[in-house]
């Protein structure tokens, strides 16, 4: 005789004498995110909903046993409760775009939404819906709607100071894998419409920007420098020996100085192939007549004014008595850096281009 018994995933199974009749949970909604009412539409039990094999990260929303769990998913599941139109945005559309958070915003795992004015506003727990943030179109990042690097930056100008937007602009605009440029980002800066939250700081912010980056440290050691009134350095200019061969890319430079700055990591000290490369790079820009400087994250975090103290004075060493740490008008705003005198951008040697390095051998490229 067989009797009912309690649900389960697959085919019945007998246990001792007794046959449990089970329910063969829906292919169509296995390994992927549904709501309970869909569910209850494809057969799903209220019973067969409370499995611990089922996720339920918003109230009303289960996620199949073979969907994985990571943050792509979260937001599919909260897709199936979104409005027409409505998009991920803040810094939702950073972490599906795979952009370096902002430190501050970094702890933010809720899921940021932006939906069109008019359209029902989604209420869950750890869902953070905004109304017609710029009116953004999607780009689509994991098949899902996400609002565009720019756009993103343009919103959390109402969240960040203006150094954290300009890392996280630098961060947009890497040397390798960029999400966007500098161009895109002064059009949506231009088009935001007026009383924007935050778009005094976005366009102070823009001015300090610089494109091919390759941390947020090196950024914000930039910062350090220029909030000193020194010289905006130029960032990942490769340096040329005298018959045109490359010899470093560093991350800063004043190259009609031949003066290097170089950021580095702790990689740079547990990684002993790193720290030989870092050795020769140094000796090959110090046999060129370049100055190197390196400094880490307490140079540039818990005491600036010693980085500022070491690079003011490998500048008045390196300029003309007329022109020592005297920027010409707006080298502080963006621009490349820039000497009255005495300012080369190449190295010893014709058709030699300058930059420093305390690395070894960087192509640009690579």
């Amino acid at each position: 005789m067989h009797r009912g018994g309690g649900a389960g995933w697959g085919p019945g199974a007998a246990r001792g004498n007794v046959a449990v009749v089970t329910h063969p949970f829906p292919r169509e909604l296995n390994g992927r995110a549904f709501t309970t009412r869909e569910a209850h539409r494809c057969g799903v039990t209220a019973k067969m909903l409370r499995r611990a094999s089922l996720r339920a990260p918003f109230a009303g929303v289960r996620v199949g046993p073979a969907a994985p769990d990571s943050f792509e998913n979260l937001c599919r599941a909260a897709s199936t409760f979104l409005p027409d139109g409505a998009l991920f945005s803040h810094v939702t559309a950073l972490r599906l775009i795979g952009v370096e958070l902002p430190r501050r915003l970094a702890a933010d795992e809720r899921v940021h939404v932006t939906v069109p004015a008019g359209q029902p506003v989604p209420r869950r727990a750890a869902v953070v819906a905004h109304t017609n943030a710029l009116g953004p179109l999607p780009t689509w990042r994991h098949e899902l709607p996400v609002a565009s690097p720019a756009t993103v930056w343009v919103q959390l100008g109402a969240w960040l100071g203006v150094d954290d937007l300009v890392v996280l602009a630098d961060a947009m605009t890497r040397r390798k894998d960029a999400k966007t440029t500098l161009a895109i980002l002064r059009s949506h800066v231009g088009a935001a419409p007026p009383g924007t939250r935050g778009i005094r700081s976005v366009r102070s912010a823009l001015e300090m920007v610089r494109p091919g980056t390759d941390s947020s440290m090196e950024s914000r050691a930039r910062l350090v420098l220029v909030h000193a009134s020194l010289p905006c350095p130029d960032v990942n200019e490769p340096v040329y020996d005298g018959f045109g061969r490359f010899v470093a890319l560093p991350d800063m430079s004043y190259p009609g100085l031949k003066i290097a700055i170089e950021y580095d990591g702790d990689i740079h000290r547990t990684d002993r192939a790193t720290w030989r490369r870092d050795i020769a790079r140094r000796q090959a820009l110090e046999a060129l007549g370049w100055r190197v400087i390196t400094c880490t994250a307490d140079d540039v975090l818990r005491f600036p004014a010693r980085l500022v103290a070491w690079v003011r004075a490998a500048i008045s060493r390196s300029s003309p008595p007329r022109s020592r740490i005297s920027p010409v008008p707006g080298a502080l705003d963006g621009r490349r850096s820039t000497f009255r005198r005495g300012s080369t951008s190449r190295s010893s040697g014709p058709g030699a281009r300058s930059g420093g390095s305390a690395r070894a051998p960087r192509h640009p490229g690579g």
